[in-house]
């Protein structure tokens, strides 16, 4: 393979061909006979998608023929790269490899990349991002052994039915396509690939295509000078190295008539190489399109193609047939042996300059030995970087349109009833699953002909749709596959509720929807790929800035150049690794430790999420339900938070209670709730509380006092209760068998008094939970004030949220934090707003409930508190909990939304007493252990900042301010019983976080 990384300052400019001066170039010269030079100037049509008869056929025109080059066409990289190697060791002279990759080798190849049409680029206002487009789509092309890319088009696109060019063009601005040509250009050149401006002189202004006839162009010179011409000769001024040259009717240029351009020398060598200057390569376009084809054969077509001044002949029918004419008019003079000279040194400059000249391709020096290397191909084409870069790419060329009172992106998500209906399909889009990533959403389908009464007898539940256009097409006579209903059932809806349209197709669509004003917002994504729909979800909710302009004009009220600017929220933005200086091989290695957790019943499954700098970069589920592995883990699944509802409905309150001065966390219990003062837990502060230094009883087994011993000479004691798991009471058996529950505790069925609900089918006398804080009133408190973890004091601060504002916990962190973060699933008693299907079981309880525990709370007290209280009983998903801990990296900030002063977020999570009194915890959170021969609740490689809580069912959060990481580990350990520790025991969840550090990649 020739070098990849060939420094090509040694080398001339590909834009000034003629001037390089090499003893390689002229050394083959000599050597060749003029069969062999006319040989050169032929580049054949090589497919890695077909049988062993085509190989043959290639080989055959390579041996014989002696052809220069070869512009590989359908296939995969690996047969390309196989062919290739072939195809070089039996050519005497190193072929030129080209290929179309306007938009990367995926236009070509499977299981490679495909980056955006050029109408998309020319929407993004960045340039130098279409030149990292170039550098990446050369890298891969020089991977691949290929020399040549028939890109850019630089055609000026100003005719909305071109049915060719279309989106292959980045748009009718020639200022704009002038600029993105040059980018791409550049990119590609520096790596090495020769770029190829096409389609010359101008191919924008028609409705005609040259592969089915032969287009006219019919404006004077003066109009093709300023418009048409204008990309060409900024690319030339900026060292284009090859040019394509189109089939036309220019009658401009060409009186003759049916004459096209690529065989006229008044376009290739009067205009192009004498007035315009342009000393590269100069090939034509396939030279078995019917623009050229109808009115010249086989062999006539190539000499007057090579008589017009074109160095590569491209796509020829018979290449025998074409040798055959050049050397008969050779010899009769109509065609001079100079002009085939010069252009067969141009070849072989290129080659020079490519650095062919330094690999020796015959096949004695590499019989068995791989020029390409097959090895680690397709990873080495589709590194990670180069996704980074698609995505970056699609996200800045997004355009909107459309922005009537600035409903775009959602901004406020508390009470928004939302609803989504894709149409042109007919089942749920990426664009609908990344939707629920931010907030809860209905879901409609729509194609011609399908019912649509159900969606319009929904419609009043509803504030506000957004609705997207699918399965388009490129095709202007078509109406780029928008049909007629769609139009009316979008104005239709426009009518009724607040709309807001995607696009996922050619702007020049957009004129079928008009008038555009009867939406709300209009957004355009250019294409229907996964990758957009997924990102125009997410700048729909504010993940990054929209900035995106019209590449071209729809009509006279949508102009080019036309696109409202949208600011980001700082909600989520869902990408790569490597977009945040991660390591995806080292990030991915999670994958094999919570497979192994799994495996090992360490926990039925889990979810696990991972951002950095606001952008969650790992996002994964692993698992079951249960260790029966009927119900596969889903991202949308809920968990029992258990003590992490402590940070998110506890904390989180008392800090905006602070924020608002309605609570001080140097007063006192006794202040908010006076009751207490007669009691030992008068004086107790509410900093202390928080920080678990109130002396206060690690625990206190409420439900045991509601048990009793089921023979009158059985007697229960204390001492049955294991410290280090407080929810066990003896043997499993042993309570089942020796236990029963008090009377006038508990009843199957809610009634009365009974309104507690406990578990399924079980309901807890409401009196009873007076006597569950009075048992707290009356606990001992601890002789020393030192650390020791305590849920007791979140008893009381439940109910202190509820004095204060008035509201039931519950509710107050629904309407104040989690509908506005857009953490639909986290909340009190999921059983209530979802399906059992979706929350995960915790324990089998054999000892309390008895019954497997799904959507009810697994934490005892909690349970006999209805499930609400300010210690546990919160459920979330991962992707939701993360939203909160986002919130706090943010410093009280997200999704367009203060929720916190800067000041009360470091307040809250440093340490107060970690001098005094070596107490590491934060006012409500935990912290890291410094030292690092001290056990600690996260990695020793996380910060002194950092801050989390962990969960007793097996769930984690921890957020890292210094290095911006945030980090949520979801599981049931606790199933089928919470005797196992192994989660614990094994590290698991520190490992992923080590994990996770070790994919930051040093700056």
């Amino acid at each position: 393979m020739i070098r990849a990384n060939d420094p090509l300052v040694r080398r001339s400019s590909p834009g000034s061909l003629l001037a390089v001066e090499s003893f390689w170039v002229d050394s083959i010269m000599n050597e060749m006979s003029l069969n062999e030079k006319i040989g050169q100037l032929f580049m054949v049509a090589a497919y890695s998608n077909k049988g062993p008869q085509h190989t043959e056929e290639i080989m055959n025109l390579i041996r014989k023929h002696h052809i220069g080059g070869l512009i590989f066409f359908q296939g995969n990289p690996r047969n390309q790269a196989k062919l290739t190697n072939i195809y070089q060791n039996y050519s005497d002279v190193p072929l030129m490899i080209g290929m179309d990759a306007e938009w990367g080798l995926g236009m070509r190849l499977d299981s490679v990349i495909s980056y955006p049409r050029q109408m998309a680029l020319g929407a993004i206002q960045q340039d130098s991002l279409v030149y990292e487009m170039g550098l990446d789509i050369g890298e891969q092309l020089r991977r691949l052994g290929v020399h040549i890319n028939f890109a850019p088009v630089v055609d000026v696109n100003n005719n909305p039915d071109n049915p060719v060019i279309g989106s292959r063009s980045f748009g009718e601005d020639k200022y704009n396509v002038a600029r993105k040509g040059i980018s791409y250009v550049n990119g590609l050149q520096d790596k090495g690939v020769l770029a190829v401006a096409k389609h010359f002189p101008g191919h924008g202004d028609t409705d005609q295509d040259s592969h089915e006839t032969l287009p006219v162009i019919p404006h004077d010179t003066a109009r093709l000078d300023s418009i048409e011409l204008y990309p060409f000769k900024r690319m030339i001024q900026n060292g284009v190295g090859g040019m394509m040259i189109a089939h036309l009717q220019v009658p401009a240029y060409i009186q003759e008539p049916n004459r096209p351009t690529t065989l006229s020398k008044n376009v290739v060598t009067d205009l192009l190489r004498e007035k315009m200057g342009f000393n590269g390569l100069v090939f034509t376009d396939a030279l078995n399109m019917k623009g050229v084809t109808n009115y010249f054969p086989p062999g006539e077509i190539e000499a007057e193609a090579l008589k017009a001044g074109n160095d590569v002949l491209l796509y020829p029918q018979d290449v025998p047939a074409a040798i055959s004419e050049i050397r008969r008019r050779v010899r009769r003079g109509e065609i001079s042996r100079e002009t085939v000279e010069e252009s067969c040194r141009r070849i072989l400059s290129f080659k020079y300059w490519a650095g062919m000249d330094t690999i020796d391709y015959s096949t004695e020096a590499h019989e068995g030995e791989e020029l390409i290397k097959k090895k680690d191909l397709l990873r080495d084409l589709n590194k990670p970087e180069y996704n980074v870069l698609h995505r970056n790419l699609i996200e800045h060329s997004l355009t909107l349109v459309e922005n009537d009172e600035n409903n775009f992106p959602v901004k406020n998500l508390s009470d928004l009833r939302l609803a989504s209906i894709s149409i042109g399909e007919n089942k749920k889009t990426p664009f609908q699953e990344y939707i629920e990533l931010y907030t809860q959403c209905r879901h409609y389908h729509y194609e011609t002909g399908g019912e649509i009464q159900e969606f319009f007898n929904d419609l009043d539940q509803y504030d506000a749709i957004i609705a997207s256009t699918h399965n388009t097409n490129e095709i202007p006579s078509r109406r780029y596959g928008l049909n007629p209903d769609y139009e009316q059932l979008l104005k239709r809806l426009a009518n009724r509720k607040k709309t807001i349209v995607v696009h996922f197709g050619n702007p020049y669509a957009l004129k079928y929807l008009q008038p555009l004003g009867n939406f709300d917002a209009v957004l355009n994504g250019y294409n229907d790929e996964g990758i957009t729909q997924e990102l125009a979800a997410q700048a729909l909710f504010g993940a990054f800035d929209v900035n995106g302009k019209l590449p071209v004009s729809v009509n006279d009220s949508l102009r080019v150049g036309n696109g409202r600017i949208a600011q980001d929220l700082s909600r989520f933005k869902y990408t790569l690794p490597e977009e945040v200086g991660m390591n995806s091989d080292t990030l991915y290695k999670i994958d094999s430790i919570v497979h192994a957790a799994v495996d090992s019943q360490a926990t039925p499954g889990a979810q696990v999420l991972v951002a950095r700098n606001g952008k969650v970069v790992y996002h994964k589920t692993f698992g079951h339900h249960t260790y029966l592995k009927k119900q596969p883990v889903h991202w949308k699944d809920i968990y029992d938070l258990a003590s992490i509802t402590k940070i998110t409905a506890s904390v989180p309150s008392v800090m905006r209670l602070y924020d608002e001065d309605t609570l001080h966390l140097d007063s006192t219990l006794s202040h908010y709730l006076p009751y207490l003062d007669t009691t030992n837990k008068s004086d107790m502060v509410l900093k202390d509380i928080l920080t678990h230094q109130a002396r206060l009883q690690a625990w206190i087994p409420f439900y045991y006092k509601t048990l009793e011993p089921l023979y009158p000479d059985q007697e229960l004691l204390d001492s049955d209760f294991s410290e280090e798991y407080p929810y066990k009471l003896g043997s499993h058996s042993y309570m089942v068998k020796n236990i029963q529950y008090r009377d006038g505790v508990y009843s199957k069925a809610p009634k009365d008094s009974f309104s507690l609900q406990v578990a399924e089918d079980f309901y807890m006398n409401e009196h009873f939970r007076d006597s569950i804080i009075r048992w707290i009133d009356e606990s001992e408190l601890l002789e020393d004030k030192e650390y020791v973890y305590s849920d007791l004091g979140y008893y009381y601060f439940y109910r202190i949220v509820e004095k204060v504002t008035g509201m039931q916990l519950e509710d107050y962190v629904r309407q104040k934090f989690y509908r506005p973060l857009g953490a639909y699933t986290t909340g009190y008693r999921p059983l209530e707003r979802f399906d059992v299907k979706q929350v995960v079981p915790t324990e089998n309880d054999m000892v309390f409930r008895r019954q497997l525990l799904r959507g009810h709370v697994h934490d005892p007290g909690a349970a006999m508190m209805g499930g609400v209280c300010g210690h546990a009983g919160l459920f979330s998903n991962a992707n939701d909990l993360a939203k909160i801990m986002q919130m706090y990296l943010n410093k009280g900030y997200y999704g367009g939304k203060r929720y916190f002063r800067d000041s009360t977020l470091e307040l809250f999570t440093h340490s107060p007493f970690r001098e005094e009194n070596d107490n590491r915890r934060g006012i409500g959170f935990d912290k890291p252990v410094l030292e690092k021969d001290e056990e600690s609740p996260a990695a020793k490689c996380v910060s002194a900042s950092s801050f989390g809580h962990s969960g007793f069912t097996g769930t984690y959060t921890w957020v890292d301010p210094q290095n911006q990481v945030l980090y949520v580990f979801m599981s049931n350990r606790v199933h089928p019983d919470q005797d196992n520790i192994k989660l614990i025991t094994d590290d698991v969840r520190t490992k992923v976080q080590e994990m996770i550090y070790r994919a930051i990649i040093e700056e």
